[in-house]
């Protein structure tokens, strides 16, 4: 399946609730004309601390330094960039969804027009074992652990969603201390979470020590006049500072999270997280696909950004 390529673009960013700074276009690299001297997009690996280069809170205005960025440009049926991005694999045993996960270029493959594309299928069962038996669907989960990860600043992507029920597309973030601390106290940013039996909502949600699993942070955001995010690219970001957390969609922010909200339980979104995106089939959010859901199924990924 083909999609269109976005235009190329300058873009604005909201920083908190107030402050405006501008974007770079893809793929820079040197310093930026108004940004901390000596700012530019780091290697592959590099955990990046805004702090170190001029993060001042919400109500600032700066010129943003892009950290991270990846349009999928490459040949149709290509990997992922391993510089940027590794495969998870195995069963949804946590959250009792209902995909196995491959490595590999099966479920996850640029299409040759600048997309990353995430498909969801209906497989043969024998050949996939999961928590359950045997895995009816395979998907892809990728992640930028020990390869990128950053405290606080803008991050954003812009997709289309599959649909049908059952289906489930993420882009999150995840505390880089999961080892150590373990889940929920390493911390959880939910950008973007979808389930194919609200084809027109999207959630953001925030998870930690007392207000995680069935009880985040949340809120929902509905396009307007019965439209489903299947249908076209949106545009889904988060502006992550000290102390406050501001979800977006297509540049109209809906939600904004501080430390007041978690009834005194630790704010523990003071640390380097990394990038999440995944295609889930099933699981006890969702529910298990039915009769009526379509294989396969797609998550189109058009870009991830990261600027400081």
């Amino acid at each position: 399946m083909s999609f269109p390529k976005r235009p190329k673009r300058r873009s604005l960013l909201v920083i908190g609730a107030a402050a405006v700074a501008v974007m770079t276009s893809a793929g820079c690299t040197t310093e930026l004309p108004g940004a901390a001297a000596g700012v530019t997009q780091p290697r592959a690996g590099q955990v990046v601390d805004t702090n170190a280069i001029g993060m001042s809170g919400a109500n600032s205005v700066r010129a943003a330094a892009t950290t991270f960025s990846d349009d999928f440009d490459g040949a149709a049926g290509a990997d992922v960039d391993s510089g940027k991005w590794q495969h998870e694999t195995g069963d949804g045993v946590n959250n009792h969804e209902r995909q196995f996960y491959t490595a590999g270029t099966a479920n996850a493959a640029l299409d040759g027009d600048g997309h990353l594309v995430i498909t969801a299928k209906k497989e043969n069962p024998a050949n996939y074992n999961c928590w359950y038996g045997s895995c009816q669907y395979t998907s892809a989960r990728l992640n930028t652990a020990g390869k990128f990860t950053q405290r606080y600043g803008h991050f954003e992507a812009r997709m289309k969603l599959p649909r049908g029920q059952g289906m489930w597309p993420a882009f999150w973030l995840l505390g880089d201390n999961i080892g150590s601390a373990g889940w929920p106290s390493c911390g959880e940013i939910d950008v973007m979470e979808n389930i194919g039996r609200e084809p027109g909502t999207v959630h953001g949600s925030m998870h930690g020590p007392g207000y995680s699993g069935g009880n985040p942070l949340t809120a929902a955001y509905p396009l307007p006049g019965g439209q489903s995010f299947a249908d076209d690219f949106h545009t889904f970001a988060v502006d992550w500072s000290p102390n406050a957390v501001t979800f977006s969609v297509d540049g109209q922010a809906y939600e904004t999270r501080t430390p007041a909200d978690t009834n005194g339980n630790q704010w523990v979104f003071d640390h380097p997280f990394y990038i999440i995106l995944n295609l889930a089939v099933g699981g006890d959010w969702p529910g298990d696909p039915d009769g009526n859901t379509q294989f396969p199924q797609q998550l189109v990924v058009d870009y991830v950004h990261v600027s400081a």
